[in-house]
């Protein structure tokens, strides 16, 4: 059998916006089931968000540690961010965060992946590239604020990140997603295999 996930939409009885919020707002839909019977479903609304796998020729990856309050944690992370305007290329999006995060640019790029970081409660789809052949970028840097404004910039080895991942010491999705996915792309047919960089995206649909 293949296994591929499919679109598909369940008939919508009533729908309300409860909440909205600066960049996502919740959702409340009434929802026929299989059986004919109407089960309600809230859930956040989400512009979609891009990371960078940003990956050096000393086989490192550029990392982040970032205050997130929702978890009250410092976490390690890729550069990701929001898709804030509708229909934005995602990958200019993704250079843009490579950029404003860690002043850094790259030559080549792929699409790593693609997800839903919480399907059960959230539309939110986040594109992860892999950026190779690195440098620093010109310019000023970007003024960073709010919890950007105490992040640290750190490169640190694939096995390492790997190896935190599998000890349950990393714990952002995008980063675990990303270097597993990096693994898993060197033991199957290669880095060079995979999409390009301005491959369709069916979740968040872009302007070339």
């Amino acid at each position: 059998m293949t296994i591929k996930d499919t679109p598909e939409e369940w008939e919508i009885r009533a729908t309300d916006t409860p909440f909205v919020g600066n960049k996502t707002s919740v959702r409340t839909d009434d929802v026929v089931m299989p059986d004919g019977t109407v089960a309600t479903r809230d859930y956040q609304v989400h512009p979609g968000s891009v990371a960078v796998l940003a990956l050096d020729d000393a086989d490192r990856v550029l990392v982040l540690r970032q205050y997130r309050h929702p978890v009250r944690h410092k976490l390690w992370e890729i550069p990701a961010g929001l898709l804030d305007v509708p229909g934005e290329n995602p990958l200019h999006a993704a250079q843009r965060e490579l950029y404003e995060e860690a002043h850094v640019k790259a030559e080549d790029w792929r699409v790593l992946t693609d997800v839903y970081t919480t399907p059960g409660g959230c539309d939110e789809a986040v594109r992860i590239f892999l950026a190779r052949d690195l440098s620093e970028a010109e310019g000023e840097r970007f003024e960073v604020e709010h919890e950007e404004a105490d992040m640290e910039i750190a490169r640190v080895p694939v096995a390492d990140v790997v190896r935190g991942v599998l000890a349950g010491e990393l714990h952002n999705n995008c980063l675990v997603v990303g270097v597993l996915s990096l693994v898993a792309a060197r033991d199957g047919d290669g880095l060079d295999a995979l999409r390009p960089a301005e491959a369709p995206w069916p979740a968040r649909p872009f302007e070339a």
